[in-house]
């Protein structure tokens, strides 16, 4: 619903404002401009001015006006016009240097900068003292033309806030849009190192759209939207090192039909995901947005609840024929529960056996509602009162009982999958080159999969809240898609056991699989957080005027920093792998000290994955940092370089004896 900061002008308009003002610029707010408040940065900035003007127009009217009370108001007003001044210069600047938005925010910034002269004008002490005498108008004598004052100011104000978030949303265009011309170069190449220069570049890029995006994320207000968000930057981050190994699968092994497969789900994958961030920044009617979300038994249960107690206020607000249909559909929404294989008999029997009770009391409900109605009660009676509780409590007992079945089957589950059987047996079997083997361990992660898809199903049922849903749809779709990536990567190494590439692509794929497992993990106590009612809603987030450099905003380069070594260290590592094995000497001393650089710095590239959830569960990072024996790192490059120099001698010798003997 849309919320006007300030009221209407004319008659009651001193009156009103009062109550208008007092409203701070949350929630879907809507001024005269027909422009919405999406983002908490164009919110945080509108508060100041929104309480400056209210100072202004909630004034105390006093017959006499002391020279501190005019002062006071002289200063709020000149305040408010020089601040708007400097405001408009930033949106004039904003114009010059896009010339798209140069009329509309051209037309704003004229509007603003009027509005703030006329709140000088109103509010100037001279005026204020002459008003009696010469007629002159004052915000003492015309409050009416300060109330329009201020509407237009707010108004104008927002929409050049409105209109320089648009910027930002071009950033994220334009950024994305260099991501997806590198993609289809990377889809396109046919040897490793034209593979290695544009992978280098695409790093580069999806940092910089990281970076963006998750701004943007903590920006918004729709907490859906930023659930929406949050799913589809997770895609990109794990699916930009299942790119980097599948494309060097495919270009090792160019005519394998699963490692071809495997390299095209990820591409498609980071496509949908790329696209769904553009949906969410642009409110695009796209497949994302357009996809409602299934009424959950949360809601269902939530809605008819609602229904059976406002039966207490108005007994007339709905028909028995309306609640048995919400019953109904309620009851409906359970049968994902008890007819899944996996429930277990005395839960289903739980669970029906609740439904029954629930129709009883909700019976019992009707006939008293009956009964109240005949007799023309004007409110609940105490029969009915004592229907509508105990309707109540069946509700409760329901929602109870669902929510432990749905928490307990995926905690059971994380438990047995926590060991991650499926995975060794598959690894073990493609190192072997035994597809027979390969075959048996993809039907029980198959199976495995099913069992997860489902329970991710049930918990959004129970979730408690619309992100927590989309989380769960998430964490659903991500394990149907990553599940027969695992069985193909496999595939892939089974069928050329000796290959290293075939081998880390399928570790890259299970890693995934197993964050998965940890994310949900994660979910499951948010969920269980939201039922007990512990979850605190207050979040974090940036804003436009930021002053100085905050501890999160030197938090956030920082890891921006390490994604981007850690890739460049992954690529680098990757890259003397491959030019290590040409060698035909490989006891040479350059290549050993390579490859044991190599593997120290995929060791780092690993570091630089897990330190944010190193983070999470308060681990010294000092601690970890001494694990990773960076002396020993730099020692070996040490002993690298000297082999390097040693054989630069022997090659310079070849070279000046070869134009000796060339000469004579």
């Amino acid at each position: 619903s849309s919320t006007h900061l300030l009221p209407s002008t004319g008659e009651g308009a001193g009156k009103e404002s009062s109550a208008g003002m007092a409203s701070s610029p949350c929630g879907n707010t809507n001024f005269d401009s027909g422009l919405e408040i999406k983002t908490r940065s164009v919110e945080q900035t509108l508060i100041p001015l929104v309480s400056q003007i209210t100072t202004l127009i909630n004034h105390k009217d006093k017959p006499k006006k002391s020279e501190r009370t005019l002062a006071a108001i002289h200063r709020v007003g000149q305040a408010v016009n020089v601040a708007v001044g400097r405001f408009v210069a930033v949106g004039e600047a904003i114009a010059s240097e896009n010339q798209e938005l140069k009329d509309e925010m051209g037309q704003a910034c004229f509007e603003a900068r009027r509005a703030g002269d006329a709140i000088a004008q109103l509010t100037d002490v001279g005026s204020a003292m002459q008003s009696q005498s010469d007629s002159q108008v004052s915000v003492f004598s015309d409050r009416t033309g300060m109330v329009k004052a201020a509407r237009l100011l707010l108004s104008s104000v927002t929409k050049v806030l409105v209109l320089a978030d648009r910027i930002v949303i071009k950033q994220i265009i334009t950024s994305r849009n260099k991501v997806l011309v590198t993609l289809d170069k990377l889809e396109r190449v046919s040897t490793f190192q034209e593979f290695v220069q544009i992978f280098s570049q695409f790093g580069n890029e999806m940092v910089e759209f990281a970076h963006l995006t998750g701004d943007r994320q903590n920006d918004l207000k729709d907490e859906k939207k930023k659930a929406r968000m949050a799913a589809a930057r997770a895609v990109l981050e794990k699916c930009t090192m299942m790119l980097l190994t599948a494309s060097k699968t495919c270009l090792r092994h160019p005519d394998c039909e699963s490692a071809r497969i495997n390299k095209d789900a990820v591409f498609h994958r980071m496509r949908c995901a790329l696209e769904q961030v553009i949906e969410i920044v642009t409110e695009a009617r796209g497949c994302g947005e357009s996809k409602v979300l299934p009424t959950s038994i949360y809601n269902s249960i939530k809605d008819f609840k609602s229904c059976v107690e406002c039966l207490r206020e108005n007994l007339y607000s709905l028909t028995p024929q309306d609640m048995a249909s919400q019953l109904e559909s309620l009851v409906e929404r359970t049968e994902d529960f008890t007819d899944s294989a996996y429930t277990s008999h005395e839960q289903r029997q739980a669970i029906l056996g609740l439904c029954q009770l629930l129709r009883q009391d909700t019976q019992q409900l009707v006939h008293a509602w009956a009964e109240a109605q005949s007799g023309h009660a004007k409110e609940a009676t105490e029969e009915m009162e004592v229907a509508v509780l105990k309707t109540c409590q069946s509700i409760s007992d329901l929602r109870r009982k669902l929510h432990k079945v749905a928490v307990g089957r995926a905690s059971d589950l994380l438990k047995v999958h926590g060991e991650h059987l499926p995975l060794r047996a598959l690894k073990a079997a493609g190192a072997e080159g035994n597809l027979e083997a390969v075959a048996e361990s993809s039907r029980t992660l198959t199976e495995q999969k099913d069992q997860l898809v489902e329970t991710c199903r049930l918990l959004c049922h129970i979730s408690g809240t619309e992100p927590l849903e989309i989380t769960c749809i998430h964490a659903e779709e991500t394990f149907l898609v990553i599940g027969p990536q695992i069985i193909s990567a496999a595939q892939t190494l089974a069928l050329h056991p000796s290959s290293k590439i075939a081998k880390e692509n399928l570790e890259v794929f299970c890693e995934a699989w197993e964050s998965q497992l940890c994310d949900m993990a994660l979910l499951l106590k948010e969920i269980n957080d939201v039922f007990e009612g512990r979850r605190d809603d207050k979040r974090p987030y940036l804003s436009l005027p930021r002053p100085g450099v905050s501890l999160l905003c030197v938090w956030v380069q920082e890891q921006t920093s390490m994604a981007k070594l850690g890739l460049e260290l992954r690529l680098l590592s990757s890259d003397v792998d491959s030019e290590v094995e040409k060698w035909e000497e490989q006891e040479h001393g350059i290549v050993r000290h390579s490859q044991s650089l190599a593997s120290m710095a995929y060791s780092m590239y690993l570091f630089t994955r897990k330190f944010t959830e190193m983070l999470k569960f308060q681990i010294d990072p000092k601690d970890l940092l001494s694990l990773l024996l960076f002396k020993v790192l730099s020692e070996e490059g040490l002993q690298l370089c000297s082999s390097f120099r040693t054989f630069s001698s022997q090659v310079n010798y070849s070279l000046f004896h070869s134009k000796h003997l060339y000469a004579e």
